[in-house]
Protein backbone atom coordinates (compact mmCIF):
# COMPACT_ATOMS: atom_id res chain seq x y z
CA UNK A 1 0.00 0.00 0.00
CA UNK A 2 1.15 3.56 -0.64
CA UNK A 3 2.58 5.36 2.36
CA UNK A 4 1.74 8.89 3.42
CA UNK A 5 0.45 10.61 6.52
CA UNK A 6 -3.17 10.19 7.55
CA UNK A 7 -2.93 12.09 10.81
CA UNK A 8 -6.51 13.19 11.38
CA UNK A 9 -5.49 15.05 14.56
CA UNK A 10 -3.81 17.81 12.53
CA UNK A 11 -6.83 18.42 10.27
CA UNK A 12 -9.70 20.51 11.64
CA UNK A 13 -12.73 20.31 9.37
CA UNK A 14 -15.50 22.89 9.25
CA UNK A 15 -17.93 20.04 8.53
CA UNK A 16 -19.33 17.84 11.27
CA UNK A 17 -20.61 14.34 10.57
CA UNK A 18 -21.67 11.85 13.19
CA UNK A 19 -19.97 8.49 13.23
CA UNK A 20 -23.41 6.95 12.66
CA UNK A 21 -23.86 8.99 9.46
CA UNK A 22 -20.44 7.99 8.15
CA UNK A 23 -21.03 4.32 9.04
CA UNK A 24 -24.36 4.42 7.19
CA UNK A 25 -22.66 5.88 4.12
CA UNK A 26 -19.97 3.19 4.08
CA UNK A 27 -22.52 0.42 4.63
CA UNK A 28 -24.94 1.71 1.99
CA UNK A 29 -22.53 1.49 -0.94
CA UNK A 30 -20.72 -1.32 -2.72
CA UNK A 31 -19.30 0.40 -5.81
CA UNK A 32 -17.14 3.52 -5.63
CA UNK A 33 -15.67 5.65 -8.42
CA UNK A 34 -12.53 7.59 -7.50
CA UNK A 35 -12.36 10.75 -9.64
CA UNK A 36 -8.84 12.08 -9.98
CA UNK A 37 -7.26 8.69 -9.35
CA UNK A 38 -3.48 8.57 -9.68
CA UNK A 39 -0.97 5.73 -9.86
CA UNK A 40 1.62 8.01 -8.21
CA UNK A 41 2.49 6.35 -4.86
CA UNK A 42 2.88 9.78 -3.24
CA UNK A 43 -0.75 10.67 -4.00
CA UNK A 44 -3.45 9.77 -1.48
CA UNK A 45 -5.85 8.45 -4.13
CA UNK A 46 -3.73 5.34 -4.67
CA UNK A 47 -3.84 4.42 -0.98
CA UNK A 48 -7.57 5.11 -0.83
CA UNK A 49 -8.25 2.87 -3.83
CA UNK A 50 -6.20 0.05 -2.30
CA UNK A 51 -7.94 0.41 1.07
CA UNK A 52 -11.43 0.48 -0.48
CA UNK A 53 -10.64 -2.72 -2.37
CA UNK A 54 -9.27 -4.27 0.83
CA UNK A 55 -12.60 -3.45 2.51
CA UNK A 56 -14.46 -5.30 -0.25
CA UNK A 57 -15.69 -2.44 -2.42
CA UNK A 58 -15.72 -2.59 -6.20
CA UNK A 59 -13.66 0.46 -7.19
CA UNK A 60 -13.41 2.30 -10.50
CA UNK A 61 -10.55 4.74 -11.10
CA UNK A 62 -11.45 7.81 -13.15
CA UNK A 63 -8.63 9.66 -14.89
CA UNK A 64 -8.89 10.90 -18.48
CA UNK A 65 -5.17 11.64 -18.75
CA UNK A 66 -3.55 8.33 -17.85
CA UNK A 67 -2.46 5.57 -20.19
CA UNK A 68 -2.74 3.07 -17.33
CA UNK A 69 -5.49 0.46 -17.55
CA UNK A 70 -5.55 -0.10 -13.78
CA UNK A 71 -4.65 2.00 -10.75
CA UNK A 72 -4.20 0.24 -7.44
CA UNK A 73 -6.18 -2.73 -8.69
CA UNK A 74 -9.09 -0.65 -10.04
CA UNK A 75 -9.96 -0.49 -13.73
CA UNK A 76 -9.41 3.00 -15.20
CA UNK A 77 -12.13 4.91 -17.03
CA UNK A 78 -11.76 8.31 -18.72
CA UNK A 79 -14.98 9.66 -17.14
CA UNK A 80 -17.81 8.74 -14.81
CA UNK A 81 -20.13 8.39 -17.81
CA UNK A 82 -17.83 5.73 -19.30
CA UNK A 83 -18.22 3.35 -16.34
CA UNK A 84 -20.37 0.48 -17.56
CA UNK A 85 -21.71 -0.54 -14.15
CA UNK A 86 -23.82 1.24 -11.52
CA UNK A 87 -21.81 3.50 -9.22
CA UNK A 88 -23.06 4.04 -5.65
CA UNK A 89 -20.51 6.61 -4.46
CA UNK A 90 -18.16 9.08 -6.12
CA UNK A 91 -15.00 9.97 -4.17
CA UNK A 92 -13.41 13.19 -5.45
CA UNK A 93 -9.67 13.92 -5.63
CA UNK A 94 -10.00 17.08 -7.70
CA UNK A 95 -9.77 20.76 -6.69
CA UNK A 96 -12.80 22.27 -4.93
CA UNK A 97 -13.62 24.47 -7.92
CA UNK A 98 -14.28 21.29 -9.96
CA UNK A 99 -16.72 19.84 -7.41
CA UNK A 100 -19.83 21.42 -8.98
CA UNK A 101 -19.08 19.71 -12.28
CA UNK A 102 -18.38 16.38 -10.57
CA UNK A 103 -21.62 16.67 -8.57
CA UNK A 104 -23.55 17.22 -11.83
CA UNK A 105 -21.92 14.12 -13.33
CA UNK A 106 -22.60 12.15 -10.14
CA UNK A 107 -26.29 13.04 -10.32
CA UNK A 108 -26.35 12.20 -14.03
CA UNK A 109 -25.01 8.65 -13.50
CA UNK A 110 -27.40 8.01 -10.61
CA UNK A 111 -24.87 7.64 -7.79
CA UNK A 112 -26.27 8.08 -4.27
CA UNK A 113 -23.24 9.54 -2.46
CA UNK A 114 -20.71 12.27 -3.22
CA UNK A 115 -17.54 12.29 -1.11
CA UNK A 116 -15.02 15.12 -1.26
CA UNK A 117 -11.55 14.39 0.10
CA UNK A 118 -9.77 16.48 2.73
CA UNK A 119 -10.00 20.20 1.91
CA UNK A 120 -12.26 19.49 -1.07
CA UNK A 121 -15.63 21.17 -0.69
CA UNK A 122 -17.89 23.73 -2.29
CA UNK A 123 -20.99 24.79 -0.36
CA UNK A 124 -23.10 25.36 -3.49
CA UNK A 125 -22.11 21.95 -4.89
CA UNK A 126 -23.05 20.33 -1.57
CA UNK A 127 -26.46 22.01 -1.63
CA UNK A 128 -27.03 20.89 -5.23
CA UNK A 129 -26.15 17.31 -4.28
CA UNK A 130 -28.42 17.37 -1.21
CA UNK A 131 -31.30 18.83 -3.23
CA UNK A 132 -30.90 15.93 -5.69
CA UNK A 133 -31.18 13.45 -2.80
CA UNK A 134 -27.51 12.50 -2.53
CA UNK A 135 -25.77 11.82 0.75
CA UNK A 136 -22.87 14.24 1.03
CA UNK A 137 -19.54 13.90 2.82
CA UNK A 138 -16.80 16.47 2.23
CA UNK A 139 -13.47 17.29 3.80
CA UNK A 140 -13.01 13.68 4.94
CA UNK A 141 -10.87 10.74 3.80
CA UNK A 142 -11.91 7.08 3.71
CA UNK A 143 -8.28 6.17 4.46
CA UNK A 144 -8.82 7.76 7.87
CA UNK A 145 -12.52 7.11 8.45
CA UNK A 146 -12.86 3.45 7.38
CA UNK A 147 -10.22 2.02 9.76
CA UNK A 148 -11.43 4.31 12.54
CA UNK A 149 -15.08 3.23 12.21
CA UNK A 150 -14.43 -0.38 11.11
CA UNK A 151 -11.09 -1.50 12.64
CA UNK A 152 -11.37 -4.91 10.97
CA UNK A 153 -12.48 -5.26 7.37
CA UNK A 154 -14.89 -7.96 8.57
CA UNK A 155 -16.69 -5.31 10.71
CA UNK A 156 -18.06 -3.67 7.56
CA UNK A 157 -21.18 -5.06 5.91
CA UNK A 158 -22.20 -3.41 2.66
Amino acid sequence: MASFSTNSQSHQSPFDYTDEYLRDVFQSVSTIAVVGASADPTKASLGVIELLIEYGYTVFAVNPRTAATTIGGAHVYPSLADIDQPVDMVDVFRPSHELRNVVAQTIEIGARVIWGQLDIYDHAACETAKAAGLSVVVDRCPLIELPRLFPRTSDLRH
